[in-house]
């Protein structure tokens, strides 16, 4: 017998070369202490609920009423639910024939298409259209279907800003493209600079890459910057001499804890740039549910919007859409009562605010506890968290344990965070799974545990960093980095 098509030795090359950190040997090592009984601290996937923040009261009640929708026949049911509940769920099922048992059209609801398109609308100050908005499973299978149209094969390269999040390189080696670094300034607090894009698309073009697309994360994933306006403009003007699609991940734009960069969408910024670049640059934006003070991971809700892109290759999206017959039904209900939130007068719309100003406040404080508690620890520099849900600390490795690290036959921040999760069972992703300098070591980590946990889950990170350096020393200090 021969080899079969599922044997490891005869898979599509593309789906070995596929790599994600955050789901990788931290993570596997943590589940395996986890059933040997271990206390593990996940803060290493952005996954809010899982770590205690409470689901928003309103469109759980939405939801749950549209999935049992026989409650709403119940005479009691006005004891248990309020009235605008009530209305909404009533709405969202009339705009949903069968209910939510039933396909929808592939590229979702028209009338939750809709509500994204006035959301964008009252954002941004400029009209969308709805039928150039597609409802997805979470932002990752929007992502995942602009790059299959955009890479053709190796000799393609799609700008990732690096460190970047990993959904960007898996989905680019299982599609068989290249992935072009760029790389974001650490000293200036995770800057971009236009002349490294530059320098990025000249080396690739010498390997004789076309490159057709960059990305964008705003706010920053692992790095938590916000871009300013100026970046903005900077990074639309380049596409548009470079001729590039701008894909602008900007699922984080309820998370922003600092008021002197407040978040501003790409969109927004290329149409106040006028014509020709307002008409002429081709750019998909993604949101979800999943994120921000709704943290919804779970439901895999998302869309997509794009501008300036043809209606023959629009019309080509929604044939691949098609394959998957419709998006996940509840998640949409839960997009259009994120994009349309409650409104001042609504019965429920104190609550609501109390709930979501109650987790962003909370997060704003945690990004401070983490980001000082790094900062207070041995051979430890961390850039304040200005928005997302992530701390991105650099640790500084002495040379006795980056060769403690080799012997041991592990990429030196693998072997800090490995250390780390045996001594005091917090699982966070190396560095090295984003991306990063030569020489140069991170974590990552999540800002998301419990408010009143961290205090403990600092102190005993600062216990284990800094006996670690101690043993690794030898008089080493990281002056002479």
């Amino acid at each position: 017998m021969g080899t079969k098509a599922l044997d490891y030795e005869s898979l599509n090359e593309n789906v070995k070369k596929v790599q994600y950190a955050v789901r990788g040997e931290l993570y596997l090592r943590a589940s395996e202490l986890q059933k040997e009984g271990k206390k593990i601290i996940f803060t290493n996937v952005g996954n809010p609920h899982a770590l205690g923040q409470k689901p928003l009261t309103f469109p759980r009640q939405v939801v749950a009423l549209c999935q049992a929708p026989f409650l709403l026949d119940d005479p009691n049911v006005g004891l248990l639910f309020p009235a605008d509940a009530i209305a909404r769920a009533k709405l969202y099922l009339s705009l949903t024939p069968g209910g939510l048992g039933a396909y929808s059209d592939s590229r979702g609801l028209p009338g939750i298409r809709k509500e994204v398109a006035e959301f964008i609308e009252r954002r941004d100050g400029y009209p969308s259209d709805p039928e150039l908005i597609f409802l997805t499973d979470g932002a990752s299978k929007g992502v995942m279907q602009i790059l299959n149209c955009i890479i053709r094969g190796e000799g393609d390269g799609v700008l990732v800003p690096v460190p970047q999040y990993p959904l960007y390189s898996a989905t680019i080696s299982l599609f068989g493209g290249s992935l072009v670094p760029y790389y974001l300034e650490e000293t200036a607090n995770w800057g971009l600079d236009v002349n490294d894009l530059r320098q990025a698309v000249a080396q690739a073009r010498f390997k004789g890459i076309t490159v057709r697309a960059m990305v964008i994360i705003n706010p920053g994933n692992p790095t938590g910057q916000c871009l300013s306006e100026a970046n903005l403009r900077e990074i639309l003007s380049f596409c548009y001499q470079e001729n590039l699609v701008l894909l602008g991940d900007e699922v984080y734009q309820q998370n922003i804890y600092q008021d002197e960069r407040p978040f501003i969408s790409a969109r927004k910024v290329l149409m106040d740039m006028g014509p020709p670049i307002s008409k002429e640059v081709q750019l998909v934006s993604f949101h979800t549910v999943s994120k921000g003070y709704w943290g919804e991971c779970g439901q895999r809700g998302g869309y997509f919007e794009m501008t300036n892109i043809p209606p023959q290759t629009v019309d080509e999206i929604y044939k691949i859409s098609s394959i998957s017959l419709s998006p996940n039904v509840p998640a949409q209900i839960f997009m259009g009562l994120m994009v349309n939130p409650l409104k001042p007068g609504d019965i429920s719309y104190e609550q609501y605010v109390r709930e979501s100003k109650g987790i962003l406040e909370s997060l704003r404080r945690r990004a401070w506890i983490m980001t000082d508690g790094f900062n207070s620890c041995k051979n430890v520099v961390c850039n304040f968290t200005e928005g997302a849900m992530y701390s991105f600390p650099q640790i500084r490795l002495p040379p006795k344990a980056i060769e403690a690290a080799k012997k041991a036959g592990k990429v030196p921040d693998v072997f800090y965070c490995l250390k780390l999760l045996e001594a005091t069972g917090i699982s966070t992703v190396p560095g090295s799974g984003f991306g990063q300098k030569e020489g140069v070591f991170h974590l990552r980590t999540t800002i998301l545990p419990a408010e009143e946990d961290l205090p403990e889950i600092m102190s005993s990170f600062k216990k284990f960093n800094d006996e670690f350096m101690e043993q690794y020393e030898d008089n080493w200090s990281h002056s002479r980095m």
